[in-house]
């Protein structure tokens, strides 16, 4: 957070800013209810090196990205005039002249509900409700040496997003986290991540700082000073599996809880208009 917050004067530095200072939950505006927060906070990883890595990976640009559920809260964030030029009373833009802060440039909005989803199964009993993705194979049908495993699988989440944040169920992992790796792959060594170079699909990291953005594209020189970087997690949960799975349900249930009274509402809405058409042309 500490780094997101010395981003002054971004989109994702205001917010953040607000979140900290408990104003958001005060204000009561849509964005705040639909903005899930900026990707750096949204998960953890186990070690410094790994957090430089992925941080680098993605850009600073896409680290502070805000993340919202729906399209109705990536239009809270900004309006325009009628000639198409921000409106700067309105959004995250009045949020910020409120605290004596101007957002500069451009800035990044991520929409759950409209990226493309993981669509597969998980790993079983895995508290973190990791991807199920097929490991690479070489040509003699072998896994490469010092594969690790996928970018995807190696943050951690909260368990509060890790399932049914989208209308559609996802959660995280198969929705933002996925979108932004893919299925980027993870080795120990520059040597043998380019020893697997026919079998690299969307991409590869190497723990001593190789780095191939995507089939024969190589990022070449030295390690960039990271700005934002994922923090580091402190400790795996100790909750058993059970507790974990049942929480899940749990959750699971009270989604299509909602689901069931946002139909019936909608289906209400249609009696009411069909009831009315009726009742006119009688």
């Amino acid at each position: 957070m500490g780094q997101i917050l010395q981003q002054e004067n971004s989109a994702a530095g205001i917010f953040c800013w607000l979140k900290a200072n408990h104003l958001s939950q005060a204000l009561d505006l849509p964005l705040t209810k639909d903005v899930l927060g900026v990707v750096a906070s949204l998960a953890r990883v186990d070690d410094d090196n790994l957090s430089r890595l992925l941080s680098e990976y993605l850009g600073v640009e896409t680290m502070l990205a805000i993340v919202c559920k729906t399209f109705e809260g990536v239009k809270a964030l900004e309006k325009y005039d009628g000639e198409g030029v921000v409106n700067s009373r309105t959004g995250l833009h009045l949020l910020g002249s409120s605290i004596g802060k101007r957002i500069n440039g451009r800035f990044l909005v991520i929409c759950l509900e409209d990226l493309r989803p993981y669509v597969g199964g998980f790993v079983a009993n895995d508290q973190q409700r990791k991807l199920d993705l097929p490991k690479p194979k070489l040509q003699n049908g072998e896994c490469p040496p010092g594969f690790l495993d996928y970018a995807v699988n190696l943050i951690n989440l909260d368990r509060r997003n890790l399932s049914c944040l989208t209308a559609s169920g996802h959660g995280l992992r198969e929705t933002l986290f996925y979108g932004l790796f893919s299925r980027l792959q993870i080795y120990r060594t520059r040597s043998e991540m380019l020893l697997a170079l026919t079998c690299i699909t969307d991409g590869a990291l190497s723990l001593d700082g190789g780095m191939i953005k995507k089939p024969g594209v190589f990022d070449l020189g030295s390690r960039k000073d990271v700005e934002v970087k994922f923090p580091v997690a402190s400790g795996k949960s100790n909750a058993p599996v059970t507790y974990i799975q049942t929480e899940d349900m749990i959750k699971k249930l009270e989604w299509e809880r909602s689901k069931f009274v946002e139909d019936m509402q909608r289906e209400q809405q249609l009696l009411d208009h069909a009831t009315a058409n009726f009742t006119r042309q009688a």
